[in-house]
């Protein structure tokens, strides 16, 4: 993840040597831009403000957006500062999910209806529509 050393963030990782990735959908869109917008520096509370809950995550100390349909949970590696760009380091370690997303026993994106944010546009886009097979459709042009 691409967070700056003095966001409130990254200090919460280095001292729990855990995080988590919380995947919002298009239902939390705001509360979710909030989080981007809002320094934890600045506001203690921005679970509060935002009106959405957390929970201690199964396998690390970090918290759980109960509202977001997908969560990975990840043990911290290392922090990252150099001529590439800064960013936090981690394992995913477990993979939690709302039973209204799956099918068949696994995480069915197409129910998901994440949300993913275009730097280019400042846009958030809909992820919602399986397109191709992954490690597959490109042996097709392999020789």
């Amino acid at each position: 993840m691409n967070l700056t050393e003095t966001h409130k963030t990254v200090q919460n990782i280095k001292a729990r040597g855990a995080f988590t990735v919380s995947i919002a959908d298009a239902a939390h869109i705001v509360e979710a831009d909030y989080f981007g917008v809002e320094s934890g520096n600045k506001v203690t509370d921005k679970f509060a403000r935002s009106g959405l809950t957390a929970s201690k995550a199964e396998t690390v100390d970090a918290p759980v957006i109960n509202e977001f349909p997908i969560c990975l949970e990840c043990r911290f590696i290392e922090y990252q500062n150099n001529e590439y760009g800064c960013g936090v380091i981690g394992k995913v370690v477990n993979v939690t999910a709302d039973e209204s997303v799956m099918g068949d026993g696994k995480i069915d994106m197409s129910k998901v209806n994440a949300i993913a944010f275009d730097p280019y546009t400042h846009g958030y886009y809909k992820v919602t529509e399986r397109v191709s097979e992954a490690f597959r459709d490109g042996l097709k042009l392999k020789k």
